[in-house]
């Protein structure tokens, strides 16, 4: 791993260095909101705040064609249709620049999902492996983080290809993967090594700030106690408002929803994120919805996070600890006191008739 060092001043000069021949992703604020968006002239970089909406969609877009199709009858026998259907796998070389080490880290969480042994999603798997991810470790970490809960920390590098770390005058740059020492190959970084103790101090007071983390190591058992316990389900989720925020912010979310639009003859199948917050989330073709309650939706959005997913992926917990959902929820719902509650707070008993 080569610690380099890049100047202030010299940032913009890398950005654009790196976008002559990729496209790179920023944060940049957008009607008072931290988002990101392709860098180009007039781009300016926010790096002083963590994004509010995190770089999922660089990946796994928000909407995103998966093929084409078109009908042709024939015309000796229009009885007889034959479908001709055209894939579309599109994957841009791409550079995300200036995100959190949890936004890298959230597809770790997709990874075991969509490219593993049993399961290969092509269009997950194209845009994964075109793009790289140039972190900004944190250094003033904010009362809704609790990465160090789940394993993580300010300067994790995992799922990161390059790691910088903010120190007076500049960044020390290092390359955390394989794929990220060709980015770092830059004349206008220079060599940082005596630098490299100014950063550990930046990384281990960011940690100190955090404080000591409470351990979830209990919860995925305790979950599972409490799944027929609807009266907590409906106590943590009684002022919920079913908006659906905490997914659509959320780095380690990755359901989907798949429909076709047809216009005459022509058509696309889309495939678009999904919410388990919404009452149409496991809705059947009959009606009966089998989560028919917003506490039954929210048992279930905790639930896989900190119980299900770790219990089929050695123990892993589907959350990098980025704190959007708490920050961002319009009525404060904080799901670090639902897991918290949910070890701590006996099992209700039920009501004697």
């Amino acid at each position: 791993m080569a610690a380099k060092f890049l100047a202030t001043d010299k940032l913009t000069e890398w950005i654009a260095e790196l976008s002559a021949s990729r496209q790179v992703l920023v944060p940049v604020k957008e009607q008072g909101a931290v988002v990101f968006r392709p860098y180009g002239k007039g781009v300016t970089p926010v790096l002083d705040r963590q994004a509010n909406v995190p770089p999922k969609g660089s990946i796994f877009p928000a909407s995103q064609r998966l093929m084409t199709f078109t009908y042709t009858k024939n015309p000796e026998d229009l009885g007889q249709v034959a479908v001709e259907v055209h894939e579309t796998v599109e994957a841009e070389p791409t550079v995300v620049f200036g995100g959190r080490p949890c936004d890298a880290r959230g597809f770790t969480v997709f990874d075991r999902v969509y490219d593993c042994k049993k399961v290969q999603d092509p269009y997950y798997k194209a845009r994964r492996e075109n793009t790289l991810f140039v972190t900004l470790a944190c250094a003033d970490p904010e009362n809704a983080c609790f990465c160090h809960w789940v394993g993580s920390s300010p300067s994790d590098p995992d799922g990161s290809d390059v790691l910088m770390t903010p120190i007076e005058g500049g960044f020390l740059v290092e390359d955390v993967s394989k794929r990220g020492k060709a980015l770092v190959a830059s004349k206008l970084l220079t060599d940082g090594s005596k630098r490299a103790k100014e950063a550990q101090a930046v990384k281990d007071a960011a940690q100190a700030a955090l404080g000591e983390a409470w351990s979830p190591e209990k919860a995925p058992a305790k979950l599972l106690e409490k799944f027929d316990d609807m009266g907590f389900w409906e106590d943590v989720s009684a002022k919920c408002i079913s908006c659906g925020a905490c997914t659509y912010l959320c780095p380690t979310c990755y359901c989907f929803n798949v429909t076709d639009e047809r216009k005459g003859m022509r058509g696309e199948r889309i495939r678009t994120w999904d919410n388990c917050m919404s009452f149409q989330f496991t809705m059947e073709a009959s009606g009966h919805n089998p989560r028919p309650t917003k506490a039954h939706r929210l048992k279930n959005r905790v639930g896989h996070k900190f119980s299900y997913y770790p219990d089929i992926h050695g123990g892993v917990f589907a959350c990098c600890g980025c704190g959007r959902c708490i920050k961002l929820c319009p009525v404060s719902v904080d799901i670090r006191e639902i897991v918290r509650l949910s070890v701590e707070r006996p099992v209700s008993k039920p009501e004697k008739k």
